[in-house]
C-alpha cells in the first residue's frame, strides 16, 4: 500500500464525510461507515441487453474510449479488470487544462468531470460492450450529477467519444435502454464530444487496488468488482492491469 500524502488524507477524508454525514476521524479510526449502505452504497448492477448498434473494429490495434461516472476510483477499478482492456486511467475530461487537479475539479464548477480513458483492444472487446459494462456495472446512468455518496457536476454521467461513430453508437444505445425501459428512471448520460482528457494525480491511480480495505471503497466500488464478476463471467480478468504496472 502506497503512503499517503497530506493532500491524499484530506481529499480521501472530505470524500467519505460527504457520504456519512460522520468527521473523516470517526471514518478512518472507527470504521463506523460501514454500518451505512442506504444511498451510500454502490448503486445496485443490473443485466442490461447488449447494444443493437455497435462499432466495427477496423484494422486499428488499440481504441480509446473516455467515460465518466461518479468517482473514477471504482470507474477505473471495473475496467482494469476487463478483458480485452489494456489500461484504463483516471483523469479529467470536460475542463480546460489549468483546471485539472483534484482541488480544483472537487469544487465543481470546472467543467470537468472524474473521467477513466480506457484504451482497448476492439478484436478482444468492442466499444459497445464496454458500453454495456459501464451502464450495467460502472454507475448508475439515471442519477443527475451524482453517483450513490458523491454529488456535484463533476460526478455527472458522461461519454467523451473519440470518433463520431463512438458518438452515434452511445447514443443509439441510450436510446435503445430508454424505449425498453431497462431502468426505472430516464438516463441522463451525457454525450460530450471533443473534449481533452488529463491524467490524475498519480495517487489517484490504480487506488481500488491499493486501498481495497478503505471504507468508501468497500462499500462504494469493491461491490462493483463482484457484480462484473457476476454479470460478466468471460470478460472478467482476476488480475487487473495496473497504471504502476505499465509504467514500469
Amino acid at each position: 500500500m502506497k503512503t499517503l500524502s497530506t493532500d491524499m488524507i484530506r481529499n480521501y477524508s472530505a470524500r467519505i464525510t460527504r457520504f456519512a454525514g460522520l468527521t473523516a476521524a470517526a471514518v478512518l479510526v472507527g470504521g463506523i461507515a460501514l454500518q451505512f449502505v442506504s444511498r451510500a452504497s454502490a448503486e445496485d448492477a443490473r443485466v442490461i441487453p447488449a447494444p443493437s448498434v455497435d462499432e466495427k473494429a477496423g484494422s486499428a490495434g488499440t481504441e480509446t474510449i473516455v467515460l465518466a461516472g461518479g468517482c473514477f476510483w471504482g470507474v477505473q477499478g471495473v475496467f482494469q479488470h476487463v478483458n480485452g482492456v489494456i489500461s484504463a486511467t483516471s483523469g479529467y475530461a470536460g475542463g480546460g487544462k489549468d483546471a485539472a487537479h483534484y482541488e480544483l475539479v472537487s469544487n465543481g464548477d470546472t467543467g470537468h468531470a472524474e473521467s477513466v480513458r480506457v484504451v482497448f483492444d476492439p478484436h478482444k472487446v468492442s466499444y459497445g460492450h464496454l458500453l454495456q459494462i459501464y451502464f450495467s456495472v460502472a454507475h448508475d446512468p439515471t442519477e443527475l450529477n451524482y453517483q450513490g455518496p458523491d454529488t456535484g457536476t463533476q460526478y455527472r454521467s458522461a461519454i467523451f467519444p473519440a470518433t463520431q461513430e463512438q458518438a452515434d453508437v452511445a447514443k443509439a444505445y441510450i436510446e435503445q435502454l430508454n424505449k425498453a425501459k431497462t431502468f426505472d428512471a430516464a438516463i441522463v448520460t451525457r454525450i460530450e464530444p471533443a473534449r481533452q482528457f488529463y491524467a490524475a494525480e498519480d495517487y489517484h491511480q490504480d487506488f481500488l487496488t491499493t486501498h481495497p480495505t478503505y471504507p468508501y471503497i468497500v462499500i462504494n466500488d469493491l461491490p462493483k468488482i463482484k457484480n462484473l464478476q457476476h454479470l460478466f463471467p468471460k470478460d472478467y480478468r482476476a488480475e487487473p492491469v495496473l497504471v504502476t504496472a505499465s509504467a514500469n
